[in-house]
């Protein structure tokens, strides 16, 4: 499989997850309407009052997203 990259979202507050898990819905939206195959879209709470919303790419298509969509950062993405 081609390589693979993570763009991350990062939400803070006492509302984060839910808001992380909202954004996701319409980052999978995206996705699905851009035709964006072997996408994966999620999130995490990583703390009490932080949460995470991402998209997993090919990474040939990182650039173009990340002046689309804003994330706040990116990481190369690997299969656990």
């Amino acid at each position: 499989m081609k390589e693979r990259v993570k763009l991350i979202w990062d939400f803070r507050g006492p509302n984060a997850f839910p808001i992380a898990q909202h954004h996701a819905k319409h980052l999978g939206e995206f996705a699905q309407a851009e035709g964006l195959q072997h996408s994966i879209t999620g999130s995490e709470q990583l703390a009490e009052m932080y949460a995470i919303a991402f998209l997993v790419v090919e990474k040939v298509h990182m650039h173009a997203l990340r002046e689309k969509l804003k994330p706040n950062r990116g990481q190369l993405y690997t299969e656990k």
